[in-house]
Parts: structure tokens; sequence; C-alpha cells
């Protein structure tokens, strides 16, 4: 399964086609199912540009993309620094409309941020799937410490270089994992920045899920810039597939 991440925290103007507006962020989507996407994560934004939790922005986005890509899932992000405190962010998604009304369909939580069982809570009361973000093996040994392991829809193995421990992406999402055993939910694997085309060609042909699009990396594997999310999107099905020596299968 690939997911494409289509914006995150890149500042405007970062990239030429860095998808901010609902609109915008609708037409990546749409490129993006069409390269073999089965599933986007995104960041709404408020009309200045900046990253928002707010139900109004959060539902302008998620309806229009499921306008434009009708059957793609879609996710967001609740990552600390976009409300101001803990107690805040909590405030804010418990005004999120359901799926059916507007919301998301699954929502990141990240296991190392204060409040985030609560919040994770919060997310499954609302119909709303939570995605465990861990990004250290001291956060997964948290998280299996939980009851959680068996109610979320999916745990995302995050290997980031300057916050996840190790000079090599694979090396590190390979100790979280094994820090994490086994598990009842999918795993997403995915890498940032320098990390993230060995670690999505690590744990494509290790059978996991991966993620890839300008949130992850502006650039192609052969070091070019790419030209929009749906190009990395493709770069995953096919040059990195080729490049390894190994074929990506067809989306799930």
């Amino acid at each position: 399964m690939i997911t494409a991440c289509l914006n995150g925290s890149r500042r405007p103007g970062s990239h030429p086609r860095l998808p901010l507006t609902p609109a915008d962020l609708a037409e990546a989507a749409a490129a993006c199912a069409a390269a073999g996407a089965v599933m986007v994560h995104v960041h709404p934004r408020d009309e200045h540009g900046h990253e928002t939790l707010d139900a109004h922005d959060l539902a302008a986005a998620v309806v229009a993309i499921r306008e434009r890509a009708p059957g793609i899932r879609v996710s967001v992000s609740t990552r600390d620094g976009i409300a101001e405190t803990p107690r805040e962010k909590h405030a804010l998604v418990t005004t999120w409309p359901t799926p059916q009304l507007g919301g998301p369909d699954c929502a990141t939580v990240n296991w190392h941020e204060d409040g985030a069982a609560e919040l994770a809570r919060v997310l499954l009361t609302k119909g709303i799937g939570v995605e465990a973000g861990i990004w250290t093996p001291q956060a997964a040994s948290r998280f299996v410490a939980t009851h959680w392991p068996w109610q979320v829809e999916r745990i995302l193995v995050e290997a980031i270089p300057g916050e996840t421990r190790g000079s090599d992406g694979p090396w590190a999402a390979e100790r979280i994992i094994a820090a994490l055993g086994m598990l009842p939910a999918q795993v997403q694997v995915h890498g940032e920045g320098a990390w993230a085309w060995s670690v999505l060609r690590w744990a494509q042909a290790a059978g996991y899920a991966i993620r890839i699009g300008l949130e992850d990396t502006f650039v192609l594997p052969d070091g070019h810039e790419a030209r929009d999310n749906a190009e990395l999107v493709a770069a995953a099905r096919h040059h990195v597939g080729g490049s390894s020596g190994w074929p990506l299968p067809d989306p799930f």
C-alpha cells in the first residue's frame, strides 16, 4: 500500500507544487491516486497557509479531496506545534466532525508526545481511525506497554534524521520494529529527508506498507527535484523497483 504525504509542515513556497489550499490538495490527491496511491496524508492549512487543527479548515480540505478523488482514504496530522499546547490540541480535535460529516478517515498520533493516548481516545469516539506514529524504540516500548496496539488502524514507523537515533535509515527503522515485536495492526514504514528512499526500498522489500510525498522528500531517487507528489508516487511504484531489482506490486 502506498500513502502519498502531500505537504506536511513544509513552509509555503518551499516547493513550486506544494499543495496548501483545499483545491490544491484535492488536485494533488487525484493525481497521486492515478499514480498508484490508495491513501493521502495531509496537514490542512488556514487562509494564511499555516497548519491548523480548526474543524472548518480541516473539513474543507477533506471534503475537497473526497470530491476529486472518491474512494481514497484521507489521513491528517495532530503533531505537536500545530496547536500551542497539548490541551489546546485536545480541545480542537474534540470539535472535529465524524468522517461521514467531513472529518478525516484517520489521524496520526505521535506516541512520544504528551497526551497521545487521550487524544487517540477522542478520535476513536468520533469514528476516526488512529495511526500511531512511532519515531524511536523508546516510543515503541511505551506503545506496546499499553492496550493501544489492538485499537489502532495502523502503526507508522517513522525514521527521521535528527529525531530517530542512527546514521542509517533502514537500521533505525529496524530497531523500532524490533522494539514493537509482533503486532495486530498494519505497519507502514517511511523515512524523511536523506533517509526517504533508502527506507522506502528497505520497507517495500520487507513487505511493509510505504509512504512518499513532498512531506518526506523533494527529490527523486536519481537526486533530481520531483515535479510534484504524483511523480514521487510514480517513482515509488516504478523507478525504485526497477533500480533495486524487485518489482513493486499493485496497490491494495
